[in-house]
């Protein structure tokens, strides 16, 4: 459904909210940057923006932001299809296991968790959250990225291959979005995210990264 505004997408939001949202940073009344900022406090929405070619620094503040992809615009038709489908597929739930007793469940939990930091990975909702209960919202870039890391504890990653490992074709994005969703997920689960001792940048490899396994909250070192 085409909203003409940012209003007018909280108004849709409020009654029906959508499967995925293309939002368009040059609005008459309110800035795509702010609007974003309103979505993703909220929400993990799929979100693609839609940038002028030239505005490098426009697409770098969105990823920051938590935007999962963009195109420039004049965007190809094909091509924007193309893209709602990989955002869509990235945030695709996980496929639902045959029930399992308590005790199948509880050690399956157990054995399969991946904590990052204080915050332990919950697959089948998307989503991260903490021994209290408490829910952190991820966008579907920021999953794809956690899953990736939690297949690969303690292996040392490059860019090009957590791009393909998170299901992003590298030719998708330019070359340092990886560096930017790290940025913005450390912001997220790091203690300290100017001295990171979850995800560590691996000097020497590539601008590669490591995700240091952790059994538990607050021991992601």
């Amino acid at each position: 459904m085409p909203c003409d505004g940012g209003a007018s997408l909280r108004d849709l939001f409020a009654s029906s909210p959508p499967d995925c949202v293309i939002l368009d940073l040059v609005m008459p009344d309110e800035d795509g940057l702010s609007v974003l900022r309103w979505l993703r406090a909220g929400s993990d929405v799929p979100l693609i923006m839609l940038t002028s070619s030239d505005a490098l620094a426009d697409r770098i503040v969105g990823l920051e932001l938590g935007a999962d992809d963009y195109v420039a615009k004049p965007a190809d038709l094909r091509e924007l299809l193309a893209r709602v489908r990989s955002v869509l597929r990235r945030h695709r739930p996980a496929v639902a296991a045959p029930p399992a007793s308590d005790a199948a469940q509880g050690m399956l939990a157990e054995d399969s968790a991946r904590w990052f930091g204080r915050w332990r990975l919950d697959r089948a909702r998307r989503r991260l959250v903490d021994s209290t209960g408490d829910i952190l919202l991820i966008t579907g870039a920021e999953f794809g990225l956690l899953c990736a890391f939690a297949e690969h504890p303690n292996v040392i990653l490059s860019r090009d291959k957590l791009l393909m490992l998170s299901g992003t074709d590298p030719g998708e994005v330019f070359d340092r979005a990886i560096d930017l969703r790290i940025t913005r997920l450390r912001r997220k689960i790091e203690p300290i995210p100017g001295d990171p001792t979850v995800i560590r940048t691996v000097r020497g490899h590539g601008g590669g990264y490591q995700y240091l396994l952790s059994n538990g909250p607050n021991h992601g070192h």
